[in-house]
């Protein structure tokens, strides 16, 4: 039997489709501008409570003298909370960080959804998919047919039980992954949605659309192929799968003698055929990312572009920190790290120039530990010998001003319990999901925009291969050792210590040991400071990165000049990962080459 003698029907619209799911949590009629885990704040709130009842009782219970007979019962409260209550919550935190769990129940159980969701996007898709094509004549019998319709509404109710059973509203992953969904219906039978809505369509300034409907389609199937012939629905999946667990194009060598705790030292050899040019790069990554954001692929790393200028680099990886590292504060960090690798390169390139490179946190701490060293320089009656350090995107004003980070520190007022943090990880240092959760506060919708992005450039189908080590190094973060989180909360981002020339710093100088440190010596020394920031950065904005401005040498151009050349401040157009685009990458390695060799 054939198409034509099968009995058909009126083809099923996409809009019928969609009603069999509903209005639900990823269709964010609210409006919102963000994801809202709002089942998460409620329960951070309940357990933030009980932590803190359970701190009154233990000060009630060592004060015998005061509350008398009380003191016993809160004894014994104490205890029975320990056995049933705040005891489970604290075993059950450190082991979901143990197996790499999100420790967060409700947003462990998103993470399943959003498996189940993609595994149907990925089995829905491949049912129209023959020979790496999508089958135009196997969707219209599907869509006209009364078994074929039962199949697919069978199929949205699937998605339906995932999606009204999801426990965030807003611009979440979700509704990224039901856009894709809503594509795929319109593919399927060939029909715009009732309101004319299209995913992915590519419209011109007055909202119609810029190609025809056919050429619409015809692009979308493209999309459509190219994700399913990879399994690129799910981008945190799809990245381990094709990176292996490996991103980075230059070779390393980690330095013998550099291991300290789990920080390693590594040596990125010059490539075969260039020549070095006698100076040394010291590379300074945040505490909280995989340090191949200066290495992501080749065409978009920090280190083959400076390689090629004969540059010798080399890069502080500090690990995964595990419960060993859960006592060492921004002091070991920002100071007794450094005062090591400094040293060794020193050895290893005698009279070589060595010049800072540092991202974000990496530079923010990086700079106190310059001005630190200056000072004990100057008492030993000796030159600063570290001149120069360029830094992307990162902040050093912490305010409620024009630094941009009032609404984050606003937020961290109402919600971080240093105390809650301690309970809950104290024993195996901050997870990624935790830091995750405070960038999509940072970042409004980015858990939407990062995957609708993803999804909208699948149309090409380099673009998916091009963003794989981004999306691996961006899902794949690193835990935050919990006494240095702490004090990088307290310290720098709430009291805004460095900037206001109250930070402190160890010492070998028993006067300056422990005592804050004058980051003017910065001028004062000579240090020469490059600025690199981004209007569209909400992670490190504009407002925040001013340490040239601040600290650097004036008299030699470092004012508030905002174009490129030897200017020490470049401001441009971008966000905070801007070396995932090669275009602003090359931009960059431009001006800071001019910036080295000045």
């Amino acid at each position: 039997m054939n198409i034509d003698e099968i009995a058909r029907e009126e083809r099923i619209t996409p809009d019928r489709l969609l009603s069999v799911i509903g209005i639900s949590p990823a269709d964010n009629l609210q409006g919102f501008s963000t994801a809202i885990p709002w089942k998460s704040k409620l329960v951070g709130l309940q357990v933030r409570g009980l932590f803190g009842y359970q701190k009154i009782l233990d000060s009630i219970s060592r004060d015998v003298s005061v509350f008398g007979p009380l003191a016993l019962t809160a004894t014994w409260q104490s205890s029975f909370m320990d056995s049933f209550i705040t005891g489970p919550i604290k075993a059950h935190a450190r082991m979901a960080v143990g197996s790499g769990r999100n420790p967060d129940l409700i947003s462990d159980m998103n993470g399943w959804m959003y498996k189940g969701y993609t595994r149907l996007l990925y089995t829905l898709t491949g049912f129209f998919i023959k020979d790496g094509k999508f089958d135009r004549e196997k969707a219209l019998l599907t869509t006209t047919t009364k078994c074929g319709k039962g199949f697919l509404l069978n199929y949205m109710d699937e998605f339906g039980q995932i999606e009204h059973n999801y426990n965030n509203v807003g611009l979440t992953r979700l509704k990224a992954m039901k856009e894709l969904l809503k594509c795929l219906l319109v593919l399927i039978t060939e029909a715009p949605f009732a309101d004319g809505e299209l995913p992915f369509a590519k419209r011109n300034p007055d909202g119609t659309l810029a190609t025809s409907f056919e050429d619409y389609l015809a692009e979308n199937r493209i999309r459509l192929e190219n994700l399913y012939r990879e399994n690129a629905y799910d981008i945190k999946e799809f990245s381990e799968r094709a990176t292996g667990g490996k991103i980075g194009c230059s070779e390393y060598e980690y330095v013998e003698g550099s291991l300290i705790h789990r920080v390693r030292l590594r040596y990125y050899p010059l490539p075969a055929g260039i020549e070095a040019n006698g100076k040394v790069i010291y590379m300074c990554a945040p505490l909280i990312n995989k340090p191949e954001l200066f290495d992501l692929a080749a065409g978009k790393s920090v280190i083959e572009g400076m390689h090629k200028d004969g540059y010798q680099i080399y890069l502080i990886d500090h690990g995964d920190p595990g419960w060993e590292e859960t006592n060492l504060g921004l002091g070991f960090y920002g100071k007794i790290l450094h005062d090591r690798y400094i040293g060794i390169i020193q050895k290893r390139h005698p009279g070589a120039e060595i010049y800072i490179m540092a991202y974000c946190m990496g530079g923010t701490l990086v700079l106190p530990y310059l001005a630190r060293r200056a000072e004990e320089l100057q008492a030993a009656g000796k030159p600063m010998d570290i001149k120069k350090v360029a830094l992307m995107a990162s902040p050093v004003k912490f305010d409620d001003g024009d630094s941009g980070h009032k609404n984050m520190r606003s937020l961290i007022r109402a919600n971080y319990d240093p105390l809650l943090m301690t309970e809950l990880f104290g024993a195996v240092n901050v997870p990624p999901q935790v830091m995750e959760a405070g960038m999509n506060e940072i970042q409004p919708g980015v858990q939407y925009t990062v995957i609708l992005g993803f999804y909208g450039r699948a149309e090409v189908a380099d673009a998916i291969a091009d963003a794989v080590p981004f999306l691996y190094w961006l899902t794949h973060g690193t835990k935050f050792p919990i006494k240095a989180h702490i004090e990088w909360i307290q310290n720098v981002y709430m009291d805004n210590q460095i900037y206001e020339n109250r930070y402190c710093l160890p010492s070998s100088n028993p006067e300056l040991h422990k005592k804050p440190v004058n980051m003017n010596m910065l001028r004062e020394s000579g240090v020469s400071i490059f600025d690199y920031r981004g209007t569209r950065d909400p992670i490190a904005p504009a407002g925040s990165c001013v340490a040239c401005e601040t600290w650097g040498q004036v008299g030699c151009g470092n004012v508030r000049v905002l174009s490129p050349g030897l200017d020490r401040i470049i401001e441009k157009n971008i966000g905070h990962i801007f070396v995932v685009s090669r275009k602003h990458l090359s931009e960059y390695l431009d001006a800071v080459n001019t910036f080295y060799s000045y």
